[in-house]
């Protein structure tokens, strides 16, 4: 006969089983049920249903670490093939401001900002339809088959009113910041063959001077200038040479100071101002007004690109956002003004000590790796150039992105 303390027992063990059970099944049941956040992922970004103040530019919110940036870490991308995708925070709606540049705009909408002409859709009824003003209000839409579009939602009062400026590009927004270049079209300082063949040249220093200083009169031979007008004094100096094919493209040009024009004529006499390092005979003058339109569309070469850094802009090895490079592919390698490259960080060669089936222990016993094979690894995509102003056989461009440290010499290419 069982005691009625064993019967407790068992009723007390079968009644726990029995909670075991429930609370697995309950718990299988949980795994497999959808996340019930899961149908919110489909909602409109806050930025259009509640926008927030926000003082920064479109340029400022693509700076590196914002999105768009992310781009320039990738290691391939091929224009043939590339699709316009949006940003996961791109707005459904901004209103361009004063400071934005179109490729501040591009890369805030767009993971890869050089198909922004593909995205881009024109109103034809709207005056300067190609480019963008500050009070613009542009709209993010999806068209047929989902393609990712941005319209002029609204035209801003500057587009409209055309006593506002006085030239029709005068108040649009450029395609890159004017603050990033505006020390390279002060003061060039990569000249090409044919500049420094036609640019106007020190002569001579008044009262038989050897080399001039703050303030000294110099005579300048082949110098179209007005009274007062102001030119960079450039010296000549390392040759820029081409690692492809070992031929000169160009010359590093040295600021020694700038110009005053005293007096036009032939020669013409000028005062030297602005003394950075003294001046020779022979240094040659650059204008100071350096036009480079800034208003272009930024878009992938139509022919395929493969070149390097040949020189920074500054005279440093290192090379980061915003700086100015110089590369070794220009117009009659298909390149204009508003083209994108992708910039690579080339790959190291390194010894395969492992390949046959040897081991650590082999290398560690005295092994000789003088014969082993050596293996390239693949270039890593490091960041992006933008190309604004071209030669035959040289271009300048602005480091747009970058995600890891440049070199000179860095490979370019398409993106």
């Amino acid at each position: 006969m069982v005691s009625n303390q064993v019967v407790g027992a068992r009723a007390l063990a079968g009644w726990l089983s029995m909670c075991i059970a429930l609370y697995g099944c309950a718990h299988q049941h949980a795994a497999q049920s959808p996340p019930a956040a899961a149908p919110t992922a489909t909602a409109e970004p806050a930025v259009s249903a509640n926008p927030a103040p926000d003082p920064m530019t479109a340029t400022e919110a693509a700076a590196p670490g914002a999105p768009g940036t992310e781009s320039a870490s990738s290691t391939a991308s091929s224009t043939e093939t590339a699709t316009p995708v949006a940003n996961a925070t791109a707005p459904m709606h901004y209103t361009v401001k004063r400071g934005d540049t179109l490729w501040g705009i591009a890369s805030m909408y767009l993971k890869d900002p050089w198909l922004w002409p593909e995205v881009w859709i024109i109103n034809p009824q709207v005056p300067n339809p190609h480019l963008i003003y500050p009070g613009d209000k542009l709209a993010l839409a999806y068209g047929a088959g989902g393609r990712v579009e941005v319209r002029l939602e609204e035209a801003g009062v500057s587009r409209l009113d055309p006593r506002l400026r006085s030239d029709p590009l005068a108040s649009a927004i450029p395609t890159i910041p004017y603050s990033a270049i505006a020390a390279f079209l002060s003061r060039p300082t990569i000249m090409t063959s044919d500049e420094i063949r036609h640019a106007p040249y020190v002569l001579a220093f008044r009262d038989m001077h050897q080399v001039a200083g703050n303030e000294i009169e110099v005579y300048v031979r082949n110098l179209q200038g007005a009274e007062n007008s102001r030119f960079a004094v450039m010296h000549i100096a390392t040759p820029l040479v081409d690692p492809d094919d070992g031929k000169v493209v160009g010359y590093e040009g040295i600021y020694t100071a700038t110009a005053l024009v005293k007096r036009p004529g032939e020669p013409a006499k000028a005062v030297l101002t602005d003394l950075a390092r003294e001046t020779l005979a022979g240094d040659r003058l650059m204008s100071s007004d350096n036009e480079v339109p800034l208003n272009f569309t930024p878009a992938a070469p139509s022919s395929d690109v493969h070149g390097r850094i040949i020189d920074v802009v500054g005279g440093t090895d290192l090379v980061g956002q915003f700086y100015v490079v110089a590369i070794n592919r220009g117009k009659r390698h298909g390149l204009v003004p508003g083209n994108v490259l992708a910039v690579d960080q080339e790959g190291e060669v390194v010894r395969d000590l492992y390949a046959g089936g040897r081991s650590i222990a082999n290398n560690m016993n005295g092994f000789n790796t003088q014969f082993v094979p050596h293996v390239k690894l693949p270039n890593e995509r490091a960041g992006t150039l933008l190309v604004f102003k071209t030669y035959d056989r040289i271009s300048y461009g602005l480091i747009v992105g970058a995600s890891n440290i440049i070199h000179i010499g860095a490979p370019v290419r398409n993106p």
